[in-house]
């Protein structure tokens, strides 16, 4: 398993595969809402590829003064394989190196507890994004 990260073409494209297949077709959330604003030249998107197949990813946006990682998808023959957990440290490392010092995610509420073993901790209350409900997860790098 390879893991990269950047911002090019063929990247993004690896990216929206996965996001197609898992966040669309499985879960059935609209194009509309899946693909949004924040799919920009200037997202990075973290693909792991098991042989030349995009199977797993994240999408990293910065903002000013921190970086928040979304759109976090595993192919389901892929799952349990902790290719997610390994996607989000390498992100971590990335953002670090980049000079930010905390990190956020939009959790759904039903991944809040491998967000909590990935070293992160609840710091909103609940709220909902595409009718799903969602906490907002950070920790400091």
């Amino acid at each position: 398993m390879e893991i990269t990260i950047g911002k090019q073409v063929w990247q993004k494209a690896a990216s929206l595969f996965i996001r197609m297949k898992v966040f669309v077709f499985e879960v059935q959330i609209s194009l509309q809402d899946e693909f949004d604003e924040n799919d920009t030249d200037q997202a990075i998107y973290a693909v792991a590829y098991h042989e030349n197949l995009p199977v797993s990813t994240a999408r990293l946006l910065i903002d000013e003064d921190s970086a928040r990682i979304t759109r976090v998808a595993t192919l389901k023959e892929y799952r349990g394989k902790h290719l997610s957990s390994e996607i989000i440290k390498q992100l971590e490392n990335y953002s670090q190196k980049a000079g930010y010092k905390k990190i956020m995610i939009h959790s759904e509420v039903a991944a809040i507890e491998f967000y909590l073993k990935c070293g992160y901790h609840i710091s909103s209350d609940i709220y909902y994004e595409d009718d799903v409900p969602c906490q907002t997860v950070e920790k400091c790098l």
